[in-house]
């Protein structure tokens, strides 16, 4: 406190005002020496967040291009493993689409073959082809024939069946074969026209001739037309048919109705193998 009665000022100088001028500068030159240094310190400061900014940025440019550059790395293995597994389900799916092409073809292939072979539009106006029916494969000899023989007595059977002649007919047919010639188409030495056609061998007896051993001479028709098997049976069917009765005749007696020869009863003799040889060629029922 002064002697006036007022109070010391604490915030006023120590000194006198005197030396307030000089106190004044000393205190300007400290003030603007604190002001260098504080803008010395702060520009240092400022250098150094500037420096630890640009560390920091630079920090964080490297890890973002590391991240990019291994973002990138991981897209691109993404992309090529993808790019596999797309490249080998596409194989799949064309490999599949092959095999699914090449089983589709034979199968159109197939259709136009079938389309070909069969039209649509079928002509149904034409009449339809009559087929023939197979011919029965020719039996084995049987009765002690050969094949020759076989043949022969096939020969008057299918000539008998054609005229609509019975099984009966048929054996005493066969049968009266047996007895003139042996089943054999036997020409004449008499006659060396017959040798001319084909035959099985030679018979002296007088101008007959063939399976039935007739002679020209006697009416029963030309030599070259009885060495025919076929013509023969006709020729004795149809002598056969114009005797009354034959049907139910001993077979003997029917034959030497036709023959009329010097032995009438050794036909009987080969009635069991011609009804054999006969049952061989149509089997009964037909």
């Amino acid at each position: 406190m002064r002697d006036d009665g007022t109070l010391d000022d604490p915030y006023a100088p120590s000194r006198p005002t005197a030396d307030m001028e000089d106190g004044t500068s000393t205190e300007r030159t400290t003030a603007a020496s604190r002001l260098r240094a504080y803008a010395r310190d702060l520009t240092g400061r400022r250098r150094a967040q500037m420096a630890l900014a640009t560390g920091v940025v630079c920090c964080l440019g490297l890890t973002a291009v590391v991240q990019v550059r291994n973002e990138d790395a991981d897209a691109a293995t993404r992309s090529g493993s993808l790019s596999s597994s797309e490249l080998a389900q596409r194989a799949e799916q064309q490999s599949a689409s092959r095999s699914l092409d090449r089983t589709a073809a034979p199968s159109t292939s197939a259709a136009a073959q079938s389309a070909a072979a069969s039209p649509a539009d079928p002509d149904t106006s034409a009449p339809a082809r009559k087929v023939a029916p197979a011919r029965p494969t020719d039996p084995a000899p049987v009765a002690g024939l050969d094949e020759d023989q076989m043949e022969n007595a096939e020969a008057i059977v299918r000539a008998g069946r054609k005229m609509g002649v019975p099984r009966r007919g048929l054996v005493i047919a066969v049968a009266t074969a047996m007895q003139e010639s042996n089943l054999y188409n036997v020409a004449s030495g008499v006659l060396p026209e017959s040798q001319d056609y084909p035959h099985q061998g030679v018979g002296w007896d007088h101008d007959s001739v063939g399976l039935f051993q007739q002679r020209s001479s006697s009416g029963w028709g030309p030599v070259g037309r009885l060495m025919d098997p076929e013509f023969a049976t006709r020729q004795f069917l149809s002598a056969l048919e114009q005797v009354p009765g034959w049907q139910r005749m001993r077979l003997t007696d029917a034959a030497q109705a036709v023959q009329v020869s010097a032995y009438p009863e050794h036909y009987q003799q080969h009635e069991w193998r011609a009804t054999r040889v006969v049952d061989a060629i149509v089997p009964a029922g037909r």
